[in-house]
C-alpha cells in the first residue's frame, strides 16, 4: 500500500469542476482505497507562459497501484478532462503531478524513470504545492526542514 501526494490544478473552464472530476475518477478506480484533498487555493501560474490563475490543491491517495501505473491512471484522468499537452507549463483543464510517495511503513519511495521523477523535482520550490501539502500532511519535512519553515522561507524570498 502506498500513500501518494498528488498536486492538482486547473486554470481553464470550470476549474473547480475539473478538480472535483479528478477526485471522483480516482475514488472509482480499483486499487484506490481512499482519497482526501486539501482546500483549493487560487494562485498565479508558475513558469514563463502568460495565462490565467490556477486553482490548486493536493490529493492524498491511498492505493495499491505501483507508481508507473498511478502515473498512467492520472494521465488517463487528465485526458478524460480534455487535457492537451501542447505548451509546456501552459494553460490546462487539469494537471495532476505525483509529488511524493510513501509506503505504509512511512518509507519514502523514490522513482527515476523517463516519465516520472519522485520526489517531484520542483515541489520544494513551489508554495502552491507546499501550502496544500501542509494541510494534508502537517508534519512533513524534507532534507531536515519542516514544511512550515520552508513555506516561510519561500514567503521571505518572494517579498
Amino acid at each position: 500500500m502506498y500513500t501518494y501526494y498528488i498536486g492538482i490544478g486547473s486554470n481553464l473552464g470550470d476549474r473547480e469542476g475539473y478538480l472535483a472530476f479528478a477526485v471522483n475518477q480516482l475514488v472509482g478506480i480499483q486499487g484506490v482505497t481512499g482519497v482526501e484533498h486539501s482546500n483549493w487555493i487560487e494562485t498565479p501560474p508558475w513558469g514563463p507562459v502568460e495565462q490565467g490563475l490556477f486553482l490548486n490543491g493536493i490529493l492524498k491517495v491511498k492505493s495499491t497501484l505501483e507508481p508507473l501505473t498511478m502515473l498512467e491512471t492520472i494521465w488517463h484522468i487528465e485526458r478524460l478532462a480534455g487535457r492537451q499537452r501542447e505548451i509546456h507549463w501552459g494553460p490546462r483543464t487539469l494537471d495532476l503531478d505525483i509529488v511524493w510517495i510513501e509506503t505504509e511503513a512511512g518509507q519514502v519511495v523514490c522513482v527515476e524513470e523517463a516519465n516520472l521523477v519522485v520526489p517531484h523535482p520542483y515541489f520544494w520550490k513551489r508554495q502552491f504545492v507546499l501550502e496544500p501539502l501542509r494541510e494534508v500532511y502537517p508534519h512533513f519535512s524534507y532534507e531536515g526542514v519542516s514544511i512550515s519553515d520552508r513555506i516561510e522561507e519561500l514567503r521571505v524570498l518572494e517579498s
